[in-house]
């Protein structure tokens, strides 16, 4: 959909959604979004240009639907597929990349670190309707071998690779600095983010400063010139409730603040990264803090998890903490699947996860009264009370399992007609009990006694 509005930005030296918005062009782009969320354009282009909203949306995914990250529109939800060293099948990426699509996700991550990273990537964005991001550190070690190696060079020639290929968001570890290390070592887990936990190794081998903070302008450049946005991602996140808002935690926050600012002076567009384990008392907390050292850039948070014993389950655990986090600010839940803590999800954990997260975002959604939210949800009602079985599965979050769990036990078709349900069966239904007193006319009840 996006081909001729990608081509005719081609000779542009700053083809950002940012730019444009800054320049009082409200872009196809931003006029989609205004149409999908229900808000008027030229808000939708104020907010882009104050860097409130993001549309993450590469100039070579052209294929890509256009959507929006940010307080004003509603909550959404990113999917994490990916091949790992043990396991690196294109073909089951694709089927992931599917459910992804199939269930909502909102936008794609993939965080193949086995296989070739280059065809899997190129395979996945080629397939996709939504923005994909990626974390280029994880294909920076993959092609590189050893931490030694690792240069700035390299670094940026990586990152440049992909948002040619049609990335539209990354993840840069870049407000991780070597002086917060005396802060890790007071954690009960240290560092539990990947991309941290390898530039936390690289800067006490070489004893220098982190180098994606190093090269921080220069990969503002490379966003600039592909529109590619910046996912300022928390090497520090805690990954236990003993580390949740803790100094290091914190730090690393601020950092990411006076990086956004940069970003935005070179018309990248950005949203920060966000926990983690948080208690349930401290989410709050955590939302208000970065509204306020990042001036209020869309946060986009793994979870949080409120507590660390749901193994097995932690897709629940999420989505208990990210529906506290969206109602206080949170603009993007990272799901969670079944499998976190444990393994590598296969297709029905990302579907789990990506249904537990849907339902987040949606309460939240609907609790702050975000427009055309809780239509949905009247609509069920209303198939609900008229036992219109078919339009209950269609509005549910999933229809599929709707569907399977009403065919467990009244798999025939005549029951998709009948006025109950294998919970109550025809006599106990309380709807239908509701109807027929619904149908008492006034004259008909008892008359009170003088």
């Amino acid at each position: 959909m996006r081909k001729d509005w990608c081509e005719a930005r081609k000779n542009d030296p700053t083809p950002t959604q940012m730019y444009y918005a800054k320049n009082g062009v409200i872009t196809p782009e931003m006029e989609y979004v205004a149409k999908v969320e229900m808000l008027k354009p030229e808000y939708i282009r104020q907010l882009v240009a104050e860097g409130k909203l993001i549309i993450p949306a590469n100039i070579n995914h052209i294929n890509q639907i256009p959507m929006a990250i940010g307080r004003a529109v509603k909550c959404k939800i990113n999917a994490n597929i990916g091949s790992s060293a043990l396991a690196s099948d294109i073909n089951e990426e694709i089927e992931k990349l599917k459910v992804c699509l199939k269930y909502g996700a909102d936008t794609v991550m993939d965080l193949s670190t086995g296989g070739d990273l280059d065809e899997i990537r190129r395979a996945i964005i080629a397939n996709s309707t939504v923005p994909i991001g990626t974390v280029p550190i994880y294909q920076i070690i993959h092609d590189i071998k050893d931490l030694d190696n690792l240069t700035p060079q390299i670094m940026l020639e990586c990152i440049e690779k992909q948002a040619k290929q049609g990335v539209s968001y990354f993840t840069i570890h870049a407000g991780f600095l070597l002086k917060f290390m005396p802060l890790v070592a007071k954690r009960k887990m240290g560092i539990v983010s990947r991309g941290g936990s390898l530039m936390a190794s690289w800067m006490m081998k070489h004893h220098k400063e982190n180098p994606f903070y190093e090269a921080f302008d220069e990969i503002c450049d490379i966003c600039a010139k592909y529109d590619a946005s910046l996912s300022l991602g928390d090497s520090l996140r805690p990954g236990c409730l003993h580390d949740a808002s803790d100094e290091a935690q914190m730090s690393e926050l601020a950092v990411l603040g006076e990086l956004t600012k940069r970003a935005w002076e070179k018309n990248v567009q950005v949203m920060v990264e966000g926990p983690g384990h948080v208690p349930f008392n401290q989410i709050e907390f955590n939302m208000k803090e970065e509204q306020r050292l990042c001036h209020d850039a869309p946060f986009y948070i793994l979870g949080p998890l409120p507590t660390d014993i749901g193994a097995g389950y932690d897709h629940i655990t999420s989505a208990i903490g990210g529906t506290m986090a969206a109602f206080h600010g949170a603009s993007m839940l990272c799901y969670v699947t079944p499998k976190e803590h444990l393994g590598l999800p296969n297709a029905k954990d990302v579907r789990d996860g990506i249904i537990s997260h849907k339902i987040a975002a949606h309460a939240a959604d609907v609790a702050l009264g975000r427009v055309g939210a809780i239509e949905r949800d009247h609509a069920m009602s209303d198939a609900r009370y008229k036992f219109d079985w078919n339009k209950q599965f269609e509005l549910a979050l999933d229809p599929d399992k709707a569907r399977e769990l009403h065919d467990e036990s009244l798999p025939q078709d005549v029951f998709k007609e009948a006025e109950f349900c294998s919970m109550c069966g025809p006599k106990f239904c309380a709807y239908k009990i509701s109807q027929e007193i619904a149908k008492i006319e006034c004259n008909d009840y008892p008359k009170e006694k003088k």
